[in-house]
């Protein structure tokens, strides 16, 4: 959503906070490039679905100025181990800069609601154009590149329901804990802590990493039912649905 007002200021980062993937950064010695931000937790289905949209953006306008910054601000417990991030980011394939939020100090400051939110700045660092939750991919790449200057074909897009013009369906609300039962969604994920297996509709599967795993896949949006067992040393914080396809 391009912003209606250019008199909206680029928050300053906390001094205090946590850097990966760079030394530090202070907004102030960014002015004169424009800064795309997104707040965003590892253990989210929603972040990770977004993020391949951030990687490209910064594998294509890095140099033409653009600074990508993600903000980690944790929503699920196991999100709060730092450690565990610096390993999703290495595992995510993450190299843009990653600000450590771990307790909420940015996330209050934007006032900010939930995951994710991208905040895309001028480079007066004023407010340009805001967007929460997924989607609005192309409308994003088009103010950054209004911003840089450039003209180009943008990032194709990564799943069919990221088509603006595409009819989805409310998918079934996160359940937290471990959870059995009927749902309705394009996918199942898990957030899960630990190292061990789990067992997904009967079918046994290896957990080898602390964070968001995805369960089940469908073409469209399907009614189905959830069998999830969980094995020892494994911990199944919540059970996430994201969207599908209308039928």
């Amino acid at each position: 959503m391009r912003v209606p007002t250019d008199t909206i200021a680029a928050p300053m980062f906390p001094a205090a906070l946590k850097w990966l993937n760079v030394a530090s950064l202070r907004m102030d010695q960014q002015h004169g490039r424009p800064v795309l931000l997104e707040f965003f937790d590892f253990c989210r289905p929603a972040s990770l679905r977004t993020l391949p949209y951030l990687q490209a953006w910064h594998e294509r306008y890095a140099e033409a100025g653009l600074r990508v910054i993600s903000v980690h601000a944790p929503g699920f417990a196991p999100a709060r181990d730092e450690q565990a991030l610096a390993e999703a980011v290495q595992r995510l394939g993450i190299e843009h800069p990653v600000l450590l939020d771990t307790d909420l100090v940015l996330w209050k400051i934007y006032e900010n609601q939930g995951w994710p939110a991208r905040y895309l700045f001028d480079p007066e660092l004023r407010l340009f154009e805001v967007h929460f939750g997924e989607g609005a991919y192309h409308e994003t790449e088009t103010a950054i590149q209004e911003l840089l200057g450039i003209a180009a074909e943008p990032v194709a897009l990564v799943h069919p329901e990221d088509d603006p013009e595409a009819r989805i369906v409310v998918p079934t609300p996160d359940q937290e804990g471990p959870y059995s039962g009927p749902y309705e969604a394009g996918a199942v994920w898990a957030v899960l802590e630990g190292r061990g297996t789990i067992a997904v509709n009967g079918v046994e599967r290896p957990v080898d990493f602390t964070g968001a795993h995805l369960l089940v896949e469908h073409a469209r949006h399907e009614a189905a039912v959830l069998e999830l067992e969980v094995g020892d040393g494994v911990t199944c914080h919540a059970v996430c649905f994201t969207p599908g396809l209308a039928a």
